[in-house]
């Protein structure tokens, strides 16, 4: 007879249950070394980034001072198309050889004319003020005189102001009056 020997016998596993035991089991933290690694590069990778955002904002800058600079040195360029026009009328009455002294002041009047124009089309306002009350950020007083006029009242203008966009260029030098 023979003797059958009642060995214990382990429990089989089958896949399903090794697959439950590998996803329950701890996972494996990084070694520091790879962890150091994955930081190094994020690291790159922002200062790349860094760097690129800060040769961008450079471009900017650069391209916004280019800007600025062209505005600025060809700012008058519709003006100055302008009043070439008053010029080649100054020329023309100045060339003129056998001219009578009512052909000159008519050629004055048309160039004037002009030059009005050229003004008004980029809002250069004359500052006349005669009769007004003197106003210290438009006039310029260059002296006070006896007049039955009201005190601080502009009695004369010697040399009239100019505005640019309600901005004052020039004030207009006045004599104001000292009252009664």
């Amino acid at each position: 007879m023979k003797h059958h020997e009642n060995k214990p016998q382990e429990p089989a596993t089958t896949p399903s249950e090794q697959q439950v035991e590998a996803t329950t089991s701890p996972e494996v933290m990084p070694g520091m070394d790879e962890m150091l690694k994955q930081a190094e590069l994020k690291a790159q990778e922002h200062h790349d980034a860094w760097l690129r955002a800060k040769a961008e904002g450079e471009n900017i800058r650069r391209r916004a001072q280019e800007d600025i600079s062209k505005a600025q040195k060809f700012a008058v360029e519709r003006f100055s198309n302008e009043m070439l026009a008053v010029m080649d009328s100054l020329q023309a009455g100045l060339a003129v050889e056998s001219a009578s002294v009512e052909s000159f002041k008519s050629g004055m009047e048309l160039t004037l004319k002009q030059l009005t124009s050229v003004f008004e089309k980029f809002n250069i306002k004359e500052i006349n003020p005669v009769g007004e009350k003197f106003d210290a950020h438009k006039h310029q007083a260059i002296g006070m005189i006896d007049s039955e006029q009201e005190t601080n009242t502009v009695v004369t203008v010697m040399q009239r102001g100019y505005t640019l966009n309600e901005r004052v260029l020039r004030p207009a030098m006045v004599m104001v009056a000292k009252g009664k």
